[in-house]
C-alpha cells in the first residue's frame, strides 16, 4: 500500500487517516462559526488549527463545497471584523485601567 503525505496527513487510498477531510473540516468550521458566532481566531484555538487554515476553509474552499453555507458564514466574519476595532479598543482599556491601581 503506496502512502502519501499532503500537509503533513497521511493519505492513504484518497481519504485521510485519523482525521477529517478538509471538506468535512470546512463544513463543520462553518456550522461552528454561525452557531457560536466566534471569530476565526476563536475557531482555529477551538479546533487546534491555524488561523490561516481556518479562513481558508470557510472563505475559499467552502464556496465550492456548499455556497448557501459559505453566505452565512461571510456574515458573520464580515460582523466580527466590523467589530474588531472595538474589541481592541476594550482590550487596550482593559489593559490600562487595572495599571492605574
Amino acid at each position: 500500500m503506496k502512502c502519501i503525505v499532503s500537509h503533513n496527513l497521511p493519505v492513504t487510498s484518497g481519504t485521510l487517516t485519523g482525521k477529517k477531510s478538509i471538506e468535512e473540516r470546512a463544513t463543520s468550521l462553518a456550522h461552528y462559526i454561525i452557531d457560536s458566532k466566534d471569530t476565526v481566531r476563536g475557531a482555529a484555538k477551538k479546533f487546534g488549527i491555524s488561523k490561516s487554515t481556518v479562513h481558508k476553509d470557510v472563505s475559499e474552499r467552502l464556496k465550492k463545497i456548499n455556497p448557501r453555507l459559505a453566505k452565512e458564514v461571510r456574515v458573520i466574519l464580515d460582523e466580527n471584523k466590523a467589530e474588531r476595532h472595538m474589541r481592541g479598543g476594550m482590550a487596550t482599556k482593559l489593559k490600562y485601567s487595572h495599571n492605574k491601581r
